[in-house]
């Protein structure tokens, strides 16, 4: 389960935190960065289970709210660069958002530009899984590339080619980025209420709330 992209990452650990700041390829991705984590960390409460931290910048602001986390990280590199940002504020541990461990069950799942490492048929598997630990009214609240349709998704494939951006079109056709109306589906089906919002030309801030039994009569 994405284990694919483990390499990318290794090299990118050292300059991740530089380059979504500068990176002109990229600028359009991580537009409003700082104001879509600080979003996603403003949605959680209770014990959080974070996939994906990276280099931790989610990560420190659900500690700054006073939250615990325990956080999922497949590469050894980024692990490495959170826990010197993070110190001993944070469990971070080996793992993806299909095998994992953990010692208490969240009430908050949340991710931010990683679910698209998971083809569609894993990220269905990951939601199921999830609804199985989570409290009614737990939530999953995911930050990520999606589009509302696959001729949108074709079409910025397209707009990147014809800006220059080679290395954002590669990523876009590489990884498993998804549509809404799949996600949609997904989480409806594994007993969750879902919305959207957009935050800039590419990320939307997803959010599943697992249905009680009472919201299932």
């Amino acid at each position: 389960m994405g284990n694919e992209f483990a390499e990318i990452f290794e090299k990118w650990a050292d300059t991740y935190d530089e380059s979504i700041k500068s990176d002109a390829e990229y600028k359009e991705v991580f537009f409003d960065y700082d104001k879509i984590l600080q979003e996603v960390a403003k949605r959680a409460f209770g014990h959080v289970l974070e996939f994906g931290p990276g280099t931790g910048n989610l990560t420190v602001k659900l500690l700054n709210k006073g939250l615990s986390v325990t956080a999922i990280e497949p590469s050894q590199a980024m692990r490495k660069h959170a826990k010197e940002k993070l110190g001993e504020k944070a469990i971070i541990k080996n793992g993806d958002f299909l095998v994992f461990e953990i010692t208490e069950n969240p009430q908050t799942i949340v991710s931010t530009y990683a679910f698209h490492h998971l083809t569609d048929k894993e990220k269905r598997k990951a939601v199921e899984l999830y609804s199985n630990f989570l409290p009614s009214g737990g939530k999953i609240v995911f930050a990520d590339t999606m589009f509302t349709s696959n001729d949108k998704y074709l079409q910025t494939i397209n707009d990147a080619v014809k800006k220059g951006y080679p290395n954002l079109a590669e990523d876009l056709k590489r990884e498993y980025y998804t549509t809404i109306p799949i996600l949609t589906e997904i989480f409806q089906d594994n007993g969750f209420t879902v919305k959207f919002e957009q935050f800039n030309d590419f990320v939307w801030i997803m959010e599943g709330v697992k249905k009680g039994e009472e919201d299932e009569k």
